[in-house]
């Protein structure tokens, strides 16, 4: 069982072998959910380009590499796109 602690602030630390079992990195966002017994999940809502690589197509048809879905989504984040 992974257990943290919360701080004066709220914060809590989100346990290493959690972190790494959602793929979690430094910037990531995570979302909670209250579910109705009280109980709270935690998902991420970032994704890595090498997570989602081959989902998306060009209009020819070809898949897009890692490094240039990471060039795109860079420059749309520059432009506030994201």
């Amino acid at each position: 069982m992974a257990v943290s602690s919360m701080t004066s602030k709220g914060q809590i630390t989100i346990p290493k072998s959690i972190r790494d079992r959602l793929n979690l990195r430094v910037g990531d966002k995570v979302d909670f959910e209250m579910n109705e017994d009280g109980s709270v999940r935690l998902r991420p809502l970032s994704r890595s380009v090498t997570e989602v690589y081959g989902m998306l197509r060009r209009p020819e048809g070809q898949a897009r590499s890692a490094p240039d879905m990471d060039k795109e989504l860079k420059r749309a984040m520059k432009r506030g796109l994201f």
